[in-house]
């Protein structure tokens, strides 16, 4: 999942100025045979790097790539994914792809991270092989339902899980997860869940469904909310899940946190009316942008009419390049009236990034043009986690 980056001082070692040079190189190739040439060597160069465990090399030559604003961040970004998430070396003869299911999920209640039993897996089997994956894929599928804490960390940890997952699914078989000391799950009302995979295919041949003529990506996605998320459901009670299309695990990653933006309003404003009876024609949200030296994200403050107080808040961060020159509280305020909202109201002012010194929640804009704590009435926190994600 790429993010920007935070630029180092000093210098980097060999191995990293040499991604610099590959990849920069292939940012600047004119032709596709120069790609080639460029393509191999950045390719085998990743690949020994991730193969010893050097997580430095690379965040030190993303790191210098992107303090320079050198095009070849982008390539050198795309390169270590694709090759992190691709199982390489596992069987020359298979292309192999970790991939990822994510699950929107909302509920005043716990969402669980939970283990998968056999029947569950064989189900999910059935609906990603008839839905989603290419004919003739080889699947295994990891049993346990992750939380974005429980992820693998980094691309040489995502290398060496689809590594495993990747053998698995030669095998023919599902992959078992270990709990033990698998870290805790923070608790939001709104959070992602993800349900991971390995898919294996003959060399060169059709990964999903929609590469194959008659299939499409949108065609996918329906049967597989439709289905897959008949299966996923009885796991998840007193959830309400939205489920994201299925595809290879960083981009999958990535599509999750932008479909989580707009799923949080929504989410936020069914919550608040069934929690303080509170319809959302009487809601009043109030958008404003914090900053550290940049913009890094909005966030909404939810309240009612006559109030001045804050009930509940939503944290829309900025991804990937988005910067302060999109449009991004147009964008809220359009999920905001979509989901009937009565009032909405944008602050242009920049506030700092602060969060309560007590509890560690963020501080949310109140219709008064002050950052608070976002507090619900006390008969209603019974049980409910303190703020959306």
């Amino acid at each position: 999942m790429k993010r920007p980056r935070i630029k180092r001082r000093g210098g980097i070692g060999r191995l990293a100025e040499q991604l610099v040079w590959l990849s920069t190189g292939l940012a600047e190739s004119g032709c596709r045979v120069e790609d080639h040439y460029w393509e191999e060597r950045l390719t085998s160069a990743i690949d020994t790097i991730l193969g010893n465990d050097d997580e430095d090399t690379l965040n030190s030559a993303l790191d210098r790539l992107f303090g320079s604003e050198s095009p070849g961040y982008d390539e050198l970004a795309d390169h270590i994914e694709s090759r992190s998430e691709s199982a390489a070396g596992v069987a020359p003869e298979h292309d192999i792809l970790l991939i990822a299911a994510p699950i929107l999920a909302w509920s005043r209640f716990s969402i669980p991270a939970t283990s998968l039993s056999a029947s569950t897996l064989a189900n999910l089997r059935v609906h990603l092989q008839a839905h989603v994956l290419a004919s003739d894929t080889q699947l295994a599928i990891a049993d346990f339902l992750f939380s974005p804490d429980q992820l693998p960390q980094g691309y040489c940890s995502t290398a060496g899980f689809a590594g495993l997952a990747g053998r698995a699914a030669i095998s023919g078989q599902d992959f078992h997860i270990d709990t033990a000391g698998m870290p805790e799950t923070s608790q939001f009302l709104s959070d992602t869940r993800y349900l991971l995979a390995a898919v294996a295919v003959r060399k060169g041949e059709a990964l999903f469904r929609w590469q194959e003529q008659d299939g499409s990506r949108e065609q996918a996605l329906t049967q597989w909310r439709s289905q897959g998320g008949a299966c996923l459901a009885p796991l998840m009670p007193g959830c309400v899940l939205e489920l994201v299309l299925p595809e290879a695990y960083f981009s999958a990653c990535r599509a999750a946190d932008k479909a989580s933006r707009p799923y949080s309003i929504r989410a936020s404003v069914a919550f608040l009316g069934a929690a303080l009876d509170a319809p959302a024609p009487k809601l009043l949200a109030v958008i404003a942008p914090f900053r550290d030296e940049e913009i890094e994200e909005y966030r909404i403050g939810f309240t009612m009419h006559g109030r001045e107080d804050v009930l509940h808040g939503v944290v829309w961060p900025l991804l990937g390049a988005e910067d302060e020159t999109i449009d991004v509280p147009a964008e809220i305020e359009a999920v905001l009236r979509e989901c009937g909202v009565g009032e909405v109201r944008y602050l242009d002012h920049r506030f700092p990034l602060e969060y309560c010194e007590d509890c560690g929640a963020p501080m949310y804009p109140s219709p008064e043009g002050e950052i608070m704590h976002a507090e619900m009435p006390e008969e209603q926190t019974e049980h409910v986690p303190r703020h959306l994600h």
